[in-house]
């Protein structure tokens, strides 16, 4: 297909590996951990340690997030280490304090980050914590140069972030912000690391840096204590597993609605023929809107963690519902949809996707949550703290209400497409309520419009949760203007979600790794390798 838009990046082609991160320094850091012999987990969670030094705003160890694991055998598990409220967090804690839940102590879950990476690692990676983590705490003590995106973030958080000591200290030393180019270096949190390195996950759920954390909560008003962290787990669960025109399209379960949405709206998709519409055309991108506004209809009712709330998923994630649905667009004019079953977050986060050449892949979305998340960090150990409690619903009594030990529910939605058992695509992004319809529309793009990877992470996109349609500038002005006869109130913006990532694999063994224009990703491949044996030089 001829794409009616023109990407800024190039993508990168591999056969012995490709890791693609959301900073350049963490995909170096994952592709160090391939060459050195280390699998697709090993290679992935280098990339995290390492973005949590590089991008700092986005991704820590007191975050959350899911991992969804293809092994080389063909299996999929997700991990999903979300955060859980506070032990002592009461459903009625922020009515009528929206700021509590989003700066602060009392802004901060359990984070679950930590241990879901170190698990990933001891169940499926093969190499040791040290190793995975040397290129992190190369670039916490040596330092890296800061980015115009790290910088823009920065001034975005800047009143918040002035009045903690340590985060001040770092980001805007002598009260000066740092500037594009400025070297950064994190000795405390390279401390961290090194104890992490030694100690694992308990240095944090049952150790020094966990007495620091709950100390802190103490002293400032925050809940989590000792015995919240000690209580955290990580849920290995099993993919929602969909179809679409002959493709397996496997994603992540509740409380993450990444799987059961994108599923739900591509059943509603498969019955038209989005291929011979276009990409862009005003009949595909109002069908679009129609499923995004479908999908949002019933997550607000429907997803949460299913251990405190009964998710239909057989019922969402069903053709019949699908058909049930369908059978209600019309092409002609934009709807009000209500929910389709019983009544029963933060754009800042980054992501990860990494395959080495045994058949392994990782896709993984992990977050603080909101920029800089509770803009505070622990005093001495260079940990910033998330604010995963503003994803609860403040309202007592819904499905998303707080409740304590509930986990945070997610849009985050890791990725896998395959057929006949062969991986073909993996992806992911970051960007809050608007990651799953995004990661839909590159699935849409791929399939149906048949582009490239680095067209389909690129691509325009489109966004709404039933109200106004947002669409990016390049969406031409005539889809625009059509939009709006069929009764959609339409609204240019710059951005919708964050920077995706994806690796496309061909039945020659070749990969290809894309990240797009909206953030600083970067694709690396691995391909070559070392000498045929018996080859020697003579003279």
């Amino acid at each position: 297909m001829h794409a009616p838009f023109i990407c800024e990046k190039q993508p990168a082609t591999g056969s012995r590996g490709m890791v693609v991160t959301n900073h350049p320094l963490a995909s170096a850091a994952g592709m160090e951990i391939l060459v050195h012999g280390g699998n697709a987990v090993d290679a992935a969670i280098a990339c995290l340690f390492a973005l949590t030094v590089v991008e700092p705003m986005m991704v820590g160890i007191l975050g959350g997030g899911l991992a969804h694991i293809r092994l080389a055998d063909g299996r999929h598990t997700i991990l999903d280490g979300m955060s859980t409220a506070p032990g002592a967090a009461t459903p009625g804690i922020f009515e009528g304090n929206l700021r509590a839940s989003q700066i602060g102590p009392l802004a901060m879950a359990v984070p679950s980050s930590l241990l879901a990476w170190c698990t990933a690692l001891e169940r499926y990676g093969s190499m040791s914590r040290a190793e995975v983590l040397a290129p992190a705490i190369r670039l916490a003590e040596g330092g890296f140069n800061v980015t115009v995106y790290l910088t823009d973030c920065l001034g975005d958080g800047a009143e918040d972030l002035r009045h903690d000591a340590d985060l001040a200290a770092l980001l805007m030393p002598g009260g000066r912000m740092l500037a594009p180019g400025d070297r950064l270096r994190r000795p405390d949190y390279a401390a961290t690391l090194r104890m992490i390195a030694e100690q694992g996950a308990a240095a944090l759920y049952d150790g020094a840096l966990g007495t620091a954390l709950a100390g802190h909560m103490r002293d400032h008003g925050g809940l989590i204590t000792q015995a919240d962290l000690a209580a955290v787990q990580v849920i290995e669960r099993e993919p929602i597993l969909g179809s679409y025109r002959g493709w397996q399209v496997a994603g992540p379960p509740p409380p993450s609605s990444g799987g059961v949405h994108i599923t739900q709206m591509l059943n509603i998709l498969e019955g038209y023929d989005l291929s011979a519409m276009g990409f862009g055309s005003p009949d595909a991108t109002h069908l679009l809107a129609e499923a995004l506004k479908i999908a949002f209809a019933d997550r607000a009712v429907a997803t949460a963690d299913p251990a405190f709330v009964d998710v239909p998923v057989e019922r969402l994630t069903s053709k019949a519902y699908a058909a049930e649905r369908q059978a209600a667009i019309r092409m002609d004019r934009t709807q009000v949809w209500a929910p389709g079953v019983a009544k029963v977050e933060s754009a800042n986060t980054t992501h990860v996707t990494v395959a080495d050449a045994k058949g392994n892949v990782v896709a993984t979305t992990q977050t603080i949550n909101g920029l800089w998340g509770a803009r505070f960090a622990v005093p001495g150990t260079g940990m910033i703290a998330n604010n995963y409690m503003c994803n609860f619903d403040p309202v007592p009594g819904r499905a998303l209400s707080v409740q304590a030990g509930k986990r945070v529910f997610t849009s985050m939605s890791p990725m896998m497409v395959s057929r006949d058992g062969k991986i073909a695509f993996a992806l992911g992004l970051p960007g809050g309520l608007r990651i799953f319809g995004s990661a839909m529309q590159a699935l849409v793009n791929l399939l149906d419009h048949k582009m490239t990877p680095q067209q389909a992470v690129e691509a325009p996109r489109i966004w709404t949760q039933g109200g106004a349609v947002e669409v990016e500038r390049a969406i031409p002005d005539s889809t625009v203007a059509e939009l709006a006869t069929r009764g959609h109130e339409v609204q240019r913006v710059g951005r919708i979600a964050g920077g995706m990532n994806a690796i496309a694999f061909a039945e020659d063994g070749m990969m290809t790794g894309a990240a797009c224009w909206r953030a600083d990703g970067t694709p690396i491949g691995l391909a070559g390798g070392l000498a045929r044996a018996g080859v020697r030089f003579s003279a």
